[in-house]
């Protein structure tokens, strides 16, 4: 797959269709509830194992709270084109499952110990456990997918974990490196986040019998929304409150990772800040976490991130046009909007 598009120079302000076809983020949960319900239904439904642990660590992260996104994408995308039912559940399932997984691994990778406001499955239960029933939950997915019978499903999803898997590599091979720069940096993205948003909403069009151009646009709402998605996840690591945020505040430093609005604040730098950043890159240095705050605002870093998310979040929404206006389209549209102006 090429690296992410980029996206053209415009006003970070502006609106790609009227708000009247825009649905605000309690609508679009209330829209999509009952779908949801069922989703979660067959979610715990499909964790259950004879082996108590599993059950024990999975259901503290799935029970952890979020807003499920990216299974709501994909039953929004195939509402959007007039499909519903237990497929599209049972897929959508399947896409939770593919994240709580990554999830389960990634708090292990970054020795976390906090996510969404509660202890991480690796702070309560150990690295261990945590990793192997990441591993359950992956294959459960699999299992579940093959279930569907559909070859095309499973090649989109083989392909999407093969990417994500890439993209944690990536990540990876790019922790304190402060020559990170915003292509290394879209790279990642687009592979470790990105990419499942791609396959949910492709799914979603797959299911609904939508010929392939249909399905190309959905996938590249879909990533794009993932792209402006993490731009904006990253930018609350240095500007958000950490009670709402559900994380300590400045993780990502404190990991080595070269975010947008450290990056910017990098590449602006006169020389003797530049050393000052790369050393505290270099050295996760939390407690040089203000230091790192002051030069990103003295930057313009937040603005630039947010405005590079508003520019991806253009580029969803306008993957949508030609869609045949309805309740499900003005949802898709409000997750764009939330995924750059939310507060957590």
């Amino acid at each position: 797959m090429a690296a992410p598009r980029t996206a053209p120079d415009m006003d970070p302000n502006a609106q790609a269709v009227p708000a009247s076809s825009v649905l605000p983020l309690p609508q679009v949960q209330a829209y999509a509830a009952a779908d949801m319900a069922a989703v979660d239904a067959l979610i715990r439904r499909r964790l259950a194992s004879d082996v108590v642990l599993v059950n024990q660590v999975a259901e503290h992260i799935v029970a952890g709270g979020g807003k499920r996104l990216r299974p709501m994408l994909l039953l929004l995308a195939a509402r959007a084109l007039g499909h519903q039912g237990a497929d599209a559940h049972q897929l959508a399932a399947v896409v939770e499952f593919i994240h709580t997984s990554t999830l389960l691994h990634d708090d292990v990778v970054d020795e976390s110990d906090l996510r969404r406001g509660r202890s991480t499955a690796n702070a309560v239960f150990g690295n261990a456990a945590s990793v192997l029933v990441g591993d359950f939950l992956y294959s459960r997915s699999f299992q579940l997918m093959v279930e569907l019978g559909s070859m095309p499903i499973q090649e989109i999803l083989a392909d999407t974990t093969n990417r994500i898997a890439e993209g944690e590599v990536l990540q990876l091979l790019h922790v304190r490196n402060p020559d990170v720069d915003e292509t290394a940096y879209l790279r990642v993205i687009e592979r470790k986040t990105a990419i499942l948003f791609a396959a949910a909403t492709r799914l979603g069009a797959l299911l609904a019998g939508a010929d392939e151009s249909v399905q190309q646009r959905l996938h590249d709402y879909g990533l794009n929304l993932g792209i402006a998605f993490q731009i904006a996840d990253d930018v609350l690591d240095y500007s958000a409150d950490e009670a709402s945020l559900g994380k300590h505040l400045g993780d990502d430093l404190a990991e080595g990772k070269m975010t947008l609005p450290l990056i910017h604040a990098m590449a602006r730098a006169d020389d003797g800040l530049r050393v000052r950043l790369r050393a505290i890159v270099e050295q996760g240095d939390v407690d040089a976490l203000g230091e790192a705050i002051a030069a990103i605002h003295a930057s313009g870093g937040l603005e630039y991130s947010i405005a590079r998310a508003r520019e991806y979040a253009a580029l969803a929404e306008a993957a949508l046009d030609g869609l045949e206006d309805s309740q499900a389209v003005a949802a898709l549209r409000g997750l764009v909007r939330h995924a750059v102006d939310r507060s957590a």
